[in-house]
């Protein structure tokens, strides 16, 4: 497995690029590249050439997420302005807005049926979960203290949810927190199963293995590792470490032979979950790396954004 450099477009935005997703391809188009970026707008991108589709503007603060209903015919945006913008993603059109409270927006996901979009709910402690048919907040799932603290303990202080994650089964839901603290959920009984633990600074990104692997949940934290947890047996099977610096994001290819991080160190890194090892190391970026992104389905494509405002994409092999 390898990663070859493709295409990259320098100031892909005027602020730094934040975020990114891959949209589904549709029966009428194939998939598009999402960004979203400090500069307040979310851009589409042809797949292949990333020739600029169309920008969509709408926030009055940073987009800090955007994410794709699986069908590829909607998708969202999250903002620092506290809103999640749903749209249509040939059209523009404004499907709903979303409100919350501030710092109550963060990382989101739309569920593998696409009946749900959760939202990392940052100062709440807590995921939303939004239904896509009502666009109704029907279910908030809380992450509890920590047993044996005391309310006015400083230390059991509510959890900053910055990330979150969907099972492949979309029957869990993983969130990562800023104390280092992953949380698993039973989403149809809204309930808090454990903790996962083993880092101990911010996890900003999480992704489950595609089936038949869908056991295994990848963390990237601030702390430098990449964790690989067996999720349903609440076990750390294996901790991966490279990057010179914070773990930004972390996803997995969809054969799930690889994963890709980025990293404050400006990297982008390709890892071997059998030789719990990185194999290969991009050094397109000037600036740290936000979001790294495979492409559903096939053809083996991975995406980069930074905050050098720019956009790496590469085949994977």
């Amino acid at each position: 497995m390898k990663l070859g450099g493709l295409k990259s477009v320098e100031n892909a935005h005027d602020e730094s690029v934040w975020t990114a997703t891959w949209v589904p391809a549709t029966d009428t188009r194939p998939a598009v590249l999402l960004t979203g970026s400090l500069d307040e707008t979310v851009k589409l991108w042809r797949s292949d050439e990333l020739e600029l589709v169309r920008t969509n503007t709408g926030h009055c603060l940073g987009v800090v997420s955007v994410a794709s209903h699986p069908s590829g015919v909607i998708a969202a945006s999250a903002s620092l302005d506290s809103l999640v913008r749903v749209f249509d993603v040939d059209t523009n059109t404004t499907i709903a807005t979303l409100e919350a409270p501030p710092s109550e927006v963060w990382q989101m996901q739309f569920d593998p049926k696409g009946t749900t979009l959760a939202v990392a709910g940052g100062g709440s402690a807590s995921i939303k979960l939004w239904d896509t048919a009502t666009w109704r907040l029907v279910a908030t799932l809380s992450i509890p203290r920590p047993e044996g603290h005391k309310p006015s303990d400083k230390s059991s202080s509510k959890k900053f949810v910055l990330s979150v994650a969907w099972s492949p089964d979309g029957r869990r839901l993983a969130c990562g927190s800023m104390d280092g603290t992953i949380s698993l959920f039973d989403v149809a009984r809204a309930k808090f199963l454990y903790h996962l633990e083993g880092h101990y600074m911010p996890v900003r990104s999480l992704v489950f293995s595609p089936e038949p692997d869908s056991r295994k949940l990848y963390t990237a934290s601030d702390d430098g590792h990449v964790h690989i947890y067996d999720a349903e047996g609440k076990a750390i099977i294996g901790a991966m470490s490279g990057h010179a610096s914070w773990v930004l994001s972390v996803d997995v290819s969809p054969d799930g032979e690889a994963i890709a991080t980025g990293s404050s160190d400006k990297t982008v890194r390709l890892w071997d979950f059998k030789m719990r090892a990185a194999i290969q190391t991009m050094s397109n970026h000037t600036d740290q790396v936000w979001a790294v992104a495979f492409r559903p389905g096939g053809g083996g494509r991975l995406a980069s954004v930074s905050d050098d405002k720019s956009i790496s994409l590469y085949h994977y092999s």
